[in-house]
């Protein structure tokens, strides 16, 4: 895909058009969604206002949580039409701390993992920038650069402290997953979305909606922690991952289809949700 802000991929983007009552849609009683709701539901009504206040809610968070991009520079939020001609998106951020920012679903969920998780959007941010450096911008992004995307755009945190539940993901053991351990969930494993276009895309949830799950191996006490130290605990490691490993891969995700999660859809409290072999397919990989 071409670069966001340059050259083709500008045009691309600018196919958006912004639709106030879009953002109507959001359901905070999703679990996907209950996440962010802090800020979320103030947002949301600054984006049914219009454009300028959604920015300048976005921006007084900004300014009260000081928070920082991938070199150092203190975040805000502007409109992309902000961005210079040319500037690479990811570089841009790199250098000047501002997010170019449309009147979007996909750019208020992107908005609202700054606050959510930003040491990893900042280490996100790293290594993407710290890309470009060495090999600038082109019609390809390289192996790096493409899984930090998808992780950007379709990761969903899988915080386990149960190696054979880790092994039944990467292993595509479904029913073992969700079926015969499914007393596990919340108690020896859980998850966090990440992704703003897999958020985008569950405005409408869809049974085959997949996402990248980004495996991270926590202690037992975790779940005896509240939300907020779970959250904050995540931050860090994954963001310590994501600047400490060389090589980075597509292949170190493993597919998670998102509907499949206890408690996330109705449907799937019977047994035989689990039977639709088009959604939960059997593993092509070798361990």
């Amino acid at each position: 895909m071409p670069e966001r802000g340059t050259g083709q991929g500008a045009a691309d983007e600018t196919v958006h058009e912004p639709q106030q009552s879009v953002f109507a849609a959001i359901d905070w009683s999703r679990p996907w969604f209950a996440q962010f709701s802090g800020h979320g539901q103030r947002w949301q009504r600054a984006a049914l206002t219009g454009y300028a206040e959604l920015l300048a809610a976005m921006n007084a968070d900004a300014a009260r949580m000081r928070q920082t991009t991938g070199r150092g520079q203190r975040l805000a939020f502007i409109a992309q039409d902000d961005l210079p001609p040319g500037a690479a998106y990811e570089a841009h951020i790199a250098s000047t701390g501002c997010v170019p920012t449309r009147h979007n679903l996909h750019d208020f969920f992107n908005g609202s993992m700054w606050f959510a998780f930003p040491r990893i959007k900042a280490a996100l941010n790293t290594r993407q920038s710290a890309e470009l450096d060495v090999l600038g911008v082109g019609p390809t992004r390289g192996g790096v650069r493409d899984m930090l995307t998808l992780f950007d755009e379709n990761a969903l945190l899988f915080a386990c402290a149960d190696p054979a539940l880790s092994a039944a993901l990467r292993g595509f053991d479904w029913r073992t997953l969700f079926v015969t351990r499914r007393d596990a969930w919340g108690r020896h494993c859980e998850v966090r979305c990440f992704g703003h276009a897999l958020l985008e895309k569950l405005i409408v949830p869809f049974k085959g909606c997949t996402a990248h799950a980004w495996i991270v191996d926590v202690p037992a006490a975790y779940f005896e922690w509240d939300t907020a130290a779970r959250d904050a605990w995540l931050d860090e490691a994954v963001s310590a991952a994501l600047l400490e490993t060389p090589a980075l891969t597509s292949r170190m995700f493993a597919p998670l289809p998102v509907l499949g999660i206890p408690g996330w859809w109705p449907d799937n409290e019977s047994p035989a949700f689990y039977d639709d072999a088009a959604v939960f397919r059997a593993g092509r990989r070798q361990r």
